[in-house]
């Protein structure tokens, strides 16, 4: 498996494109994003758990729960959530999509993201639609990547290429997501692109199962979002057996998933709205996945320890204190911490308790960008890993007139 370019229009038979068609008020940014496959896909999504969800979600769900979509369509600047027309719009851009590409409209992934209560006019995306398609080439995955974006300060798109059964296959994605982000799922959206053949019902089974240690791992402020959503969608393009079973060439599926996936969990988290580092929380020794995973995640939605990560300041009080009411099964006096990164490594607790260390190296080690905690429980074999950033002055400015 290796890292190549292209993002979503990488595996064989997608192209993608965007433009601004009126939905955000800035002419600049791109609003109206799409990706297309010359043949239907096979099709898989997961969505929020919140229980207010974006109309596009449940449009969606019907959509594809025959496991089979060719198109994805989204727009930025209005979620299309708590709107009484909600879904007769979703459905509508399915349906313009559709007429626009001779795709059956029960065959498009639909999506919205951006502000949530206001009613999302559908005159501006008709009339976007005719030039989106225009735009549609085999290079379009950065364009559809800044179609997506809100309060996204960078692309998030990765592609990789693998193997199965011989053949070489690509795997593709690209990612929104800066704010609302929290378990489970992170406002998060990711379209993943593969060409690989895969039976509906194995590709919603490696989704399903890789989300639990990737997107539910990732927190940026506690909130969850309304219109979360993952999906992919896989032509079989690239001539592959299809994947109808476990096996090896699962296993190596599900391998280039996890790397696309883990790669956008690290974009979103380091995009983190006013973030100014990456927090990695690295926890080995948990009784069970289930503790560590409590664990990992309980560390980087700590308010406390998000700041102290902004100031660079090792105050590993705050760790102990996370891990304290995260609810995993922990014994506390035996909980190592580290703080890591290029710089280096500082021990700062051992079980469970203070040691001599250097303040001045430990914030040399926190003013780097990207900061790893790494904590040891001494409790069995399970390990997990979860992705948040700190909470900075500009977290509160971004969110305190989002809307205005």
């Amino acid at each position: 498996m290796e890292h190549i370019s292209g993002g979503v229009c990488a595996p064989k038979g997608f192209k993608a494109g965007g433009v601004h068609c009126g939905v955000r008020k800035n002419k600049s940014k791109r609003d109206l994003a799409m990706i297309i496959s010359e043949v239907p896909a096979s099709a898989a999504a997961v969505y929020t758990q919140n229980l207010v969800k974006g109309a596009p979600i449940y449009v969606t769900q019907r959509n594809i729960a025959d496991g089979v979509a060719q198109l994805a369509i989204c727009n930025s600047g209005n979620a299309n959530t708590c709107n009484a027309n909600g879904e007769e719009v979703a459905w509508e851009m399915c349906k313009l999509a559709g007429e626009a590409t001779g795709i059956a409209p029960e065959n498009v992934i639909v999506a919205s993201t951006g502000v949530i209560g206001q009613p999302l006019p559908l005159e501006p995306i008709a009339n976007g639609i005719a030039p989106l398609v225009a735009a549609l080439n085999n290079d379009g995955s950065q364009q559809a990547a800044e179609g997506i974006m809100t309060t996204d300060t960078r692309l998030k798109e990765v592609a990789v290429s693998f193997t199965a059964g011989g053949i070489t296959c690509k795997l593709g994605g690209i990612a929104k997501g800066s704010g609302m982000i929290h378990p489970n799922l992170a406002t998060m959206l990711v379209f993943l692109t593969c060409d690989a053949a895969i039976s509906p019902a194995m590709l919603k089974k490696a989704l399903s199962s890789d989300v639990k240690d990737t997107f539910n791992m990732v927190s940026v402020d506690g909130d969850t979002s309304t219109n979360d959503m993952v999906c992919i969608m896989a032509n079989g393009m690239a001539g592959n057996a299809v994947i109808d079973a476990e096996g090896a060439d699962f296993d190596a599926f599900c391998a280039a998933l996890n790397e696309v996936t883990t790669t956008l969990c690290r974009m979103i988290a380091k995009d983190g709205e006013g973030a100014s580092h990456l927090l990695t929380c690295y926890v080995t020794g948990g009784k069970t996945i289930k503790d560590a995973k409590l664990a990992a995640k309980s560390v980087v939605c700590s308010s406390l320890l998000k700041a102290a990560i902004f100031g660079a300041d090792a105050n590993w009080g705050r760790v102990l204190c996370a891990l304290g009411y995260s609810g995993a099964d922990i014994d506390v006096t035996k909980v190592d911490v580290s703080f890591r990164s290029c710089k280096g490594s500082i021990s700062v607790c051992e079980n469970g308790a203070s040691v001599d260390f250097s303040e001045e190296i430990a914030k040399e080690i926190l003013l780097e960008a990207d900061v790893d905690v790494v904590i040891t429980l001494h409790d069995g074999d399970a390990s997990a890993t979860a992705w948040g950033c700190d909470l900075t002055y500009d977290y509160v400015k971004i969110n305190g007139d989002y809307r205005t």
